[in-house]
């Protein structure tokens, strides 16, 4: 059997399907060649992450395909409903990247409360000529113990930010749809740990409250999570991070609201307009910015090509 992993698969992943007798194929096929490329090669697996989309053009002319897994936790670039209908397995790796993702969101948090994201930019320009200006204009630094981090989506991602939050000894708040609360265990090095239970509350009190606010929902089909009415009930001087996904902050009313200093800064790993961002946020010089990077480690990427692997096996090889 034969498996298209055409945003990549790690090699570990690629060792145990080529153990279980699969054959891998890495080749990266442009999008509007998937399907005649997959029934040229009577391909019985597509693996995709974020680059691919998994369309019903897809679905509907690949009679071979019993399996599509997506590398990551949404599933926004594949047609789930409809590919299921058509008999299709769709797979993902939900708990695969909770950490890597989890641990971006602490980069941009300490990037915006330290500046670095504007030093990093000015220091090559000015750095050898106005050293003392620079270092008073990032004297201001903020201290993340002691505060209070809002998180927006309390899945797995969302927990685990909060058990790095409990960690750095931040008070921990969380709104949630579907989740009423959480036992979060804040394990360490030497096998000691806690356990906290954080009990979600409204959106508009996580928002009312908190000093840093980070979101893990997906994407929106109407509307946006975060929009004027939210920044009006924010504190001034909020962080706020999204490494979920594009669209569920209206960028058009951020700009606005870091223009008017009612948020200090953003981090933002996810776009509206991907893959190619809006100019006016990729310039503005209180955005910290990554390319959609959060499941984009090693030892994130491994997780997912087993934990794909094993899922494929189970599925195709009982």
């Amino acid at each position: 059997m034969k498996v298209l992993a055409n945003d990549g698969i790690s090699p570990s992943g690629i060792k145990l399907l080529e153990s279980n007798g699969f054959e891998v194929i890495t080749t990266k096929v442009a999008q509007e060649q998937v399907a005649s490329y997959i029934n040229k090669n009577d391909i019985d697996v597509l693996l995709v992450r974020s680059a691919t989309k998994v369309n019903k053009e897809i679905i509907d002319h690949c009679p071979s395909l019993k399996v599509i897994g997506r590398g990551g936790v949404g599933m926004d670039n594949i047609e789930v409903d409809y590919a299921r209908s058509q008999g299709k397995n769709v797979i993902s790796t939900p708990a695969s990247s909770s950490e890597s993702v989890a641990e971006l969101v602490f980069a941009h948090l300490f990037s915006g409360v330290r500046f670095l994201h504007d030093a990093n930019r000015t220091m090559p320009l000015e750095g050898d000529s106005n050293f003392n200006g620079l270092k008073k204009a990032y004297a201001n630094g903020i201290e993340l113990r002691g505060k209070t981090l809002g998180i927006i989506g309390f899945g797995r991602i969302g927990r685990e930010v909060a058990r790095i939050g409990l960690g750095l000894g931040m008070r921990v708040i969380a709104a949630d749809k579907f989740i009423g609360y959480a036992e979060i265990k804040v394990d360490f090095y030497n096998g000691q740990f806690i356990n906290v239970k954080i009990d979600t509350e409204p959106i508009e009190d996580v928002l009312k409250h908190a000093d840093f606010i980070t979101l893990h929902v997906p994407a929106q089909e109407n509307g946006y999570v975060i929009d004027e009415p939210e920044f009006d009930l924010m504190k001034k001087n909020v962080g706020i991070i999204n490494a979920s996904r594009g669209g569920i902050i209206n960028e058009v009313a951020l700009l606005k609201a870091l223009d008017s200093e009612k948020v200090l800064f953003a981090g933002l790993d996810v776009f509206e307009e991907e893959p190619t961002p809006a100019v006016q946020v990729l310039m503005h010089p209180k955005v910290s910015l990554t390319p959609h990077i959060g499941a984009a480690t090693m030892e994130a990427q491994d997780r997912i090509g087993i934990e794909l692997a094993e899922q494929i096996i189970g599925l195709l090889k009982s």
